[in-house]
């Protein structure tokens, strides 16, 4: 069965780096879009990017446009999440997940979702 794990979350200071990674166990070359979602704790899960299974297209929320970028690894089958010039705001449990009708940014359009990395952004 496959699983998409992320690894990569931690406690880092503001203005600092992180680098979020999800792989997909099970299975070695990946078709499918793929998403990075975050949820802060009291709020609703929120879209922060996505990207096209072959890595041509990506999507930003305007909240971390021009800080994070997605990416996917040669294979496919893992998508990474560089976090640069990070604020007390970005803090949250990140999620990554599939999506086999095309990646969006609404959390129903997205069918396999990974267990979550907290990330930390404090002084």
């Amino acid at each position: 069965q496959v699983q998409l794990v992320e690894s990569g979350g931690g406690l880092v200071q503001p203005g600092g780096s992180l680098r979020l990674s999800c792989a997909a166990s099970g299975r070695t070359v990946s078709t499918y879009d793929m998403g990075w979602f975050r949820q802060a704790p009291g709020k609703e899960r929120e879209f922060v990017a996505a990207i096209s299974w072959g890595g041509g297209t990506t999507y930003y929320a305007d909240s971390v446009k021009g800080r994070f970028t997605i990416s996917r690894g040669y294979a496919k089958n893992t998508v990474y999440l560089q976090m640069n010039s990070l604020k007390p705001e970005d803090t949250a449990v990140y999620y990554c997940a599939e999506s086999t009708v095309g990646a969006g940014t609404k959390p129903y359009e997205y069918d396999r979702w990974g267990q979550g990395t907290q990330v930390t952004v404090s002084s």
